[in-house]
C-alpha cells in the first residue's frame, strides 16, 4: 500500500524565509523516496514547491482544488495546474477543500503556513490524523505549539522535526501505528466476516 501524505503550507510565502522553497521541495522528494503519494491543495507557494520536489523524482501528485472546474481553478482562483497528475475539482471553496484534503490523506505534513494551514491542522487534529510539523525559520511550528498549550490539548499522533527525511519517517510510523490499532473486517469467499489475523472457519 502506498500512503497518501498531504503537504499543507502557505500559498503566499513572503514570511517563510530564504530556504523555504528548498525545504518544501525536499519534503516532497522524501515523500516519494519513502514510497508515498503527495497530496496538496492544488495551490501555489509551499504546497506547490513540495509537489515540484515530488515530481523531480517521478512521484505521483494529487491536487484538491477549491474550484468546481479547471476554468474556475485557473481564471478565478488563479491557481496552477502544473506538477499534478490528478486535480480533483471539489467546488467547495477553501474551507470545504481543506476538509476533503485532510480526510483523503493518511497523514498531514505542515510547513511554513498562515491561517489556512492552521485550519487544516485543526481539522486533522480533531479527526485524529497523524500530523507532522516541519520546523524551520518560519513561526508556524511555534504557533501550533502555542495553540496546543493554550488549548490544553495533547496528541500522540503529532510529531515535530526540522529534517524533512525524519519528519516523513515519523509520519509513516504514525500511520502504521494507527492502522495496526484499528480492527479491519474482511470476508472470505463465503461472505463470512472475521477480524484481521483471526481465522475464519
Amino acid at each position: 500500500m502506498r500512503y497518501k501524505i498531504s503537504v499543507s503550507g502557505a500559498a503566499e510565502t513572503g514570511h517563510c524565509g530564504p530556504n523555504a522553497m528548498e525545504c518544501a521541495k525536499e519534503l516532497g522528494r522524501e515523500i516519494v523516496r519513502q514510497g508515498g503519494i503527495i497530496v496538496t491543495g492544488a495551490t501555489t507557494g509551499f504546497p506547490l514547491w513540495a509537489a515540484m520536489g515530488a515530481k523531480e523524482l517521478g512521484g505521483f501528485s494529487i491536487g484538491l482544488s477549491p474550484a468546481a472546474t479547471e476554468r474556475e481553478h485557473v481564471e478565478v482562483y488563479k491557481l496552477p495546474i502544473d506538477y499534478m497528475d490528478i486535480i480533483i475539482y471539489t467546488g467547495f471553496g477553501y474551507p470545504g477543500r481543506d476538509l476533503l484534503l485532510t480526510r483523503s490523506s493518511d497523514a498531514v505534513l505542515l510547513g511554513c503556513g498562515r491561517v489556512g494551514t492552521i485550519h487544516e491542522f485543526t481539522i486533522a487534529f480533531e479527526d485524529k490524523k497523524p500530523i507532522g510539523v516541519l520546523e524551520g525559520a518560519w513561526p508556524t511550528d511555534e504557533v501550533i505549539k502555542n495553540i496546543l498549550e493554550k488549548g490544553n490539548r495533547t496528541s500522540d499522533l503529532l510529531v515535530f522535526d526540522e529534517s524533512p527525511k525524519r519528519l516523513v519517517e515519523k509520519a509513516i510510523e504514525l500511520i502504521k501505528k494507527q492502522k495496526d490499532t484499528h480492527n479491519f473486517v474482511y470476508k472470505n469467499h463465503d461472505g463470512v466476516g472475521g477480524m484481521v489475523g483471526e481465522p475464519v472457519l
